[in-house]
């Protein structure tokens, strides 16, 4: 038995070193795109809305967007809601829009929720691909978008004050 362990030992080295290494190749190689720092032009998406509309970053072109990814299992993204209904009804006459981009909670909790805090903003339902393609990792998170489409402002945790985002607009 001692005579088969060095060679065992070297093998299962080898099978963690090969695992390794396409694992490595496989993340640089991986074709999905960087997230969108601000400067750059935000990513544009087409998704539905809880209304049932369809919603198209790129229909808002030459405006303000707020756009903000929350979910209602978060304490932070609750408490910044009436602050976003806040700037939607203060800002709406100036072209500036407000969307809620959900993170793959179901219709019902969804909907029981926007009930709950009584916001009116248009609230996207996304099932995740909007939030990869943003790179956002930690909720809430919130990016302001200029007339331009670039991303004015990225704002990662809890709106606390209307400033923080109506500075950019």
């Amino acid at each position: 038995m001692k005579k088969y362990r060095k060679p065992m030992q070297i093998a299962i080295l080898l099978v963690f070193v090969l695992v390794g290494g396409i694992t490595v190749a496989s993340a640089l190689s991986n074709d999905a795109e960087a997230p969108p720092t601000e400067g750059q032009i935000a990513p544009d998406f087409s998704v539905a809305g809880l209304d049932g509309q369809t919603y198209r970053l790129s229909d808002f072109r030459g405006r303000h967007v707020v756009l903000n990814f929350w979910g209602s299992f978060c304490d932070p993204c609750v408490r910044e809601m009436p602050l976003l209904q806040q700037i939607y009804e203060r800002y709406a006459d100036e072209g500036v829009v407000v969307l809620g981009v959900n993170l793959d909670e179901s219709l019902a909790t969804v909907r029981s929720f926007v009930r709950s805090v009584d916001v009116n903003f248009p609230i996207l339902l996304d099932h995740g691909k909007i939030q990869k393609r943003y790179g956002v990792i930690y909720y809430p998170t919130t990016f302001v978008i200029g007339p331009d489409g670039k991303i004015a402002h990225k704002k990662v945790g809890e709106i606390t004050d209307m400033r923080q985002v109506a500075a950019y607009f």
